[in-house]
């Protein structure tokens, strides 16, 4: 019998936090579930780590993904493994909560037109240690349509869903939509659950039940010259797409606060250099 979750990671040069994440993953209050993880072909003693918890009842290892195809090749092959009803994608070096899991199914148990639930996060350093909490979510609480929480990521321009962490959502909906979206690759996620969205309604936990961590060695920092640009193409094509959804008002608020947004981040990452595990970095061979 198939469980009702599947947490699925896609490892790559996480050997200072992978066993945080799967201690994290393997001890949750809620038991339908499984774990399915599979290391990008990592070069820093990723799989050793992983392999120490080869024999755990619910993990299932893969053989290390091949070299190549960016972030996408191993988030598709450890997808496309699962076995539940639902999916909840963890990197690597992020955390969630023991409740995480119990608290979004029963979000989808309340509200049967929902296919995707999402929660709040604190982001931590290198080390683990908080410097913001509850982030995410803005402009949206509770069940609210599909549509209404893209617009509320397209205005906010940034995703207000957060990291992989934060969100679970119907399976069946990620093999309809051909898998996750890296059209714009920055947008992996956030363009992946706009498209599962328009298909229902969501539900925003407004409480953090997941830990996303900010470090040197994260693909995402190294996109963030790129990340306006392609988050501007990303409303524009759901503008196009879904018209109706956003007014031109909306788009112009998004597209500007996109730019914005990109040079917040920057600003921020080079405040937080010393807290971003430098020492760990290791350059990307995918």
């Amino acid at each position: 019998m198939n469980p009702k979750v599947s947490i699925v990671i896609p490892a790559y040069n996480n050997v200072q936090y992978i066993a945080e994440t799967l201690d994290s993953v393997l001890n949750q209050t809620y038991d339908d579930y499984e774990v399915v993880i599979a290391d990008h072909s990592s070069v820093d003693g990723t799989t050793d780590v992983i392999n120490g918890y080869s024999g755990h009842p619910k993990l299932r290892i893969l053989s290390p993904t091949p070299v190549g195809g960016g972030a996408q090749a191993n988030w598709n092959r450890v997808s496309a493994e699962a076995r539940g009803e639902y999916v909840k994608l963890v990197c690597g070096d992020d955390i969630i909560a023991p409740t995480a899991l119990a608290e979004q199914v029963a979000a989808f148990e309340a509200h049967p037109t929902a296919v995707l639930v999402a929660s709040q996060r604190d982001l931590v350093d290198s080390s683990g240690e908080v410097f913001i909490k509850s982030r995410g979510l803005q402009g949206i609480s509770g069940l609210v349509s599909g549509a209404k929480a893209v617009r509320a990521t397209v205005v906010a321009g940034s995703n207000i869903f957060g990291e992989p962490a934060c969100v679970m959502f119907r399976r069946d909906l990620l093999e309809k939509e051909g898998g996750w979206d890296n059209t714009h690759p920055y947008l992996i996620d956030e363009a992946t659950y706009a498209r599962i969205c328009f298909h229902g309604d969501v539900v925003a936990i407004r409480r953090s039940l997941a830990k996303f961590r900010i470090s040197a060695s994260q693909w995402s920092v190294r996109l963030a010259r790129q990340q306006s640009d392609q988050a501007i193409a990303f409303h524009n094509h759901v503008a196009r797409t879904h018209p109706g959804v956003l007014s031109r008002l909306d788009l112009l608020t998004g597209n500007l606060k996109a730019v914005a947004m990109s040079y917040a981040r920057r600003l921020a990452y080079m405040r937080l250099r010393k807290r971003m595990g430098h020492e760990h970095a290791v350059e990307s061979t995918v």
